[in-house]
């Protein structure tokens, strides 16, 4: 790749030598850098090329790192690494032992905040002034960059409230591309979009309201535009607020014209943009399709069924139910607490209501599970897909803590299909009638069954509530699997040096656990092992161990799992040989066990 300016480049001071005339030939080099790494290593793509100008203008006119920049949500933040000193690094990004995909505070003094999801740019940042004050630091700029949809998440509001009757020096600056990994939805964006149209008057504008300065919309392509009002707004005290217009994917034809498929595309030929596709044929299903084919089969069969997700219609693929029936399924934006109390109210009225939300980000919602579904007995089915360790997109993303943080939940009921069947006839199963709320955890990636849909389609079986399963008889040690995980069990136990030996049960229902099963495991075997794709701590293995002492049995039980720590970024074979329970590890194990 040719760089003149880029390669002389190693942090933001290297960067304010150069002229502003030399910067748009800068933006054009990152660009290439950006697009020339992606392509080949993989990655979001749309959000960090559409913020390149603003990248650069922020580090140019701002006194970086002193002052402080909070990027809200991550995935915009590739640009801003590559200029703060990780170009020469940054073809390790998302790759184990390498660069986070995402601002990492540990990482480096540039990266302010934490950020894997979103909306918690302004909070951050309006905490960071408010100290800044009470330091007596009067000077320091404190600025949040808000984009891809963050905007519309309550805790942005929050945030945006505070901020209005505060003197911190806050600059927000909400980059408006109207879409997130989706098309952005609901009254805000229309809101928005009118702005940039020039259909609100000025007195109406909202965040002027909101006691913040505000000024916008611009283009957040043009540099010199950019760079002119960012020194502008450095002058300025108090909340601020800027409105930027940008396109995400700029300067990918492809990416432009496909913003959702071109927000992480995979691997890709830089000069052309083409995807290079990758043949399906023959291969299992990815879980989210599973989930949203069934879904839908089973909406046309019933009226009451309802399918809710906060802006991952397309990664959770209920987008198959909202193109076939819209007025049954819906997109409610970055609002994790709003679709679980929104489904609670639903579910008052009779509908059945299947919620799906990344395990990760239902961490947010957590006390509407509580208060608003489990305390009222509310039968809200929950769907958590990217459960259990999700790859490449590190700690902030992984789905490990569901299982313990359900589990304490007095009437939920948690279930992890073994493979795609299972999941479609837990899906069957739940709206025929249940008496308590459900979450049901699957991963991210494929399933197991090639002929799924020949198999299974359309002739789902009921479950049985609560009840395990032998899946393989044995004579010494018994293995204890709930979800997916236990495929690499199946495997491990076919390779090791005498299967005989282990057993292996399904514990698909974590809670409630099948206690009657689980008494004759323990005075069968004197050797147990547990395994889950979850942590550790507090989960499916401490609850065999919470059974077991209560009832007296000493069994050599050994818990697998997540350790109690924070898993980083990597392949998910490569994590799962990091916490043992990959195949090979489990296959070691059972063999020494065996001997």
């Amino acid at each position: 790749m040719k760089s003149n300016l880029l390669s002389n480049i190693y942090n933001p001071a290297d960067l304010r030598l150069l002229s502003e005339t030399q910067l748009p030939e800068l933006a054009k080099e990152l660009r290439d850098f950006i697009i020339d790494i992606v392509s080949v290593k993989e990655g979001h793509l749309g959000a960090s090329l559409g913020v390149v100008e603003l990248t650069i203008a922020l580090h140019y006119v701002f006194n970086t790192p002193e002052d402080l920049l909070v990027w809200d949500v991550g995935h915009q933040a590739y640009g801003h690494k590559i200029l703060t000193e990780r170009r020469e690094n940054f073809d390790t990004n998302r790759q184990l032992g390498g660069i986070s995909g995402f601002p990492k505070r540990s990482e480096s003094i540039y990266d302010t905040f934490g950020v894997g999801h979103s909306s918690t740019s302004i909070s951050a940042a309006l905490g960071m002034a408010i100290a800044s004050n009470l330091k007596g630091d009067f000077e320091k700029q404190h600025i949040a960059v808000i984009g891809d949809a963050s905007i519309s998440s309550g805790m942005a509001f929050e945030g945006l409230n505070h901020a209005g009757v505060t003197d911190a020096n806050l600059l927000v600056i909400l980059n408006d591309n109207a879409i997130g990994i989706d098309p952005s939805v609901g009254a805000l964006k229309k809101y928005l979009t009118a702005v940039k149209e020039g259909k609100n008057p000025k007195k109406n504008n909202m965040i002027k309201s909101l006691n913040f300065d505000y000024s916008g919309p611009i283009d957040g392509h043009d540099l010199t535009i950019l760079i002119k009002e960012l020194d502008r707004l450095k002058k300025i005290k108090g909340p601020k607020f800027l409105h930027i217009v940008t396109t995400k994917g700029k300067g990918l034809q492809q990416a432009e014209e496909n913003q959702v498929k071109y927000h992480a595309p995979g691997k890709f030929d830089a000069s052309t943009g083409e995807i290079h596709l990758k043949s399906e044929e023959n291969l299992p299903p990815k879980f989210q399709d599973v989930f949203g084919l069934t879904i839908l089969d089973l909406a046309r069969k019933n009226e009451k069924i309802i399918g809710i997700t906060p802006a991952m219609p397309s990664g959770s693929s209920l987008k198959f139910m909202m193109d076939e029936i819209p007025e049954r399924a819906f997109d409610v934006g970055i609002a994790e607490q709003h679709a679980v109390t929104l489904a609670a109210g639903m579910a008052t009225q009779g509908m059945i209501v299947y919620c799906n939300i990344y395990s990760t980000f239902l961490q947010r919602a957590y006390d509407q599970v509580i208060h608003d579904v489990a305390l009222q007995n509310l039968p809200v089915i929950f769907c958590l897909d990217r459960a259990g360790l999700v790859g490449e997109d590190g700690a902030t993303h992984h789905g490990v803590f569901d299982i313990a943080y359900l589990r304490a939940i007095p009437n939920m009921i948690i279930y992890a299909p073994i493979d795609e069947i299972a999941l479609q006839n837990i899906l069957y199963t739940a709206q025929l009638g249940l008496n308590h709320p459900i979450a049901i955890r699957y991963p991210r990636g494929r399933g197991v069954i090639p002929d799924w849909e020949v198999k299974n389609f359309g002739h789902y079986e009921s479950v049985k509530i609560g009840e395990g399963k032998c899946l393989k008889t044995g004579t010494k040690t018994a293995v204890l699997s709930t979800g997916t995980i236990g495929n690499n069990v199946t495997q491990a136990i076919g390779e090791c040096t005498n299967p005989d030996l282990i057993a292996h049960y399904d514990f698909s229902f974590i809670k409630p656990l099948d206690y009657r099963l689980l008494k004759e495991i323990l005075s069968s075997f004197e050797r147990i092992i547990t395994i889950e794709d979850g942590t550790v701590t507090g989960g499916f293995g401490s609850a065999v161990l919470e059974f077991a002492a209560s009832n007296n049995f000493k069994n050599d039980i050994e818990i697998l799992g997540i350790p109690d720590a924070f898993i980083e970024h990597g392949t998910v074979n490569q994590l799962q040989q990091f916490c043992s329970i990959d195949v090979k590890s489990l296959r070691n194990l059972f063999s020494n066990d065996t001997k």
